[in-house]
């Protein structure tokens, strides 16, 4: 299983992890393209990332960067 952000780059071509992962949890990894986002697991690379449109990203990230997400700690 990939631990740290150089390990999933190699685990998942393209992909990137938020340098606000931390090596046990929170472990989603982001491939941006031309037409679509992939979002994967980056410790279970056995299965299959999501895709969005680039549409469906942006409405996800104004979502996060409007509150509409956050986690009650």
């Amino acid at each position: 299983m990939p631990r740290n952000r150089q390990q999933v780059s190699r685990m998942l071509p393209g992909f990137k992890k938020s340098s606000f992962s931390n090596r046990s949890r929170n472990c989603v990894a982001v491939s941006i393209g031309v037409h679509s986002v992939h979002i994967a697991h980056s410790r279970l690379t056995d299965l299959a990332p999501l895709e969005f449109t680039l549409d469906e990203w942006r409405a996800v990230l104004l979502g996060v960067k409007a509150g509409e997400f956050d986690v009650d700690t």
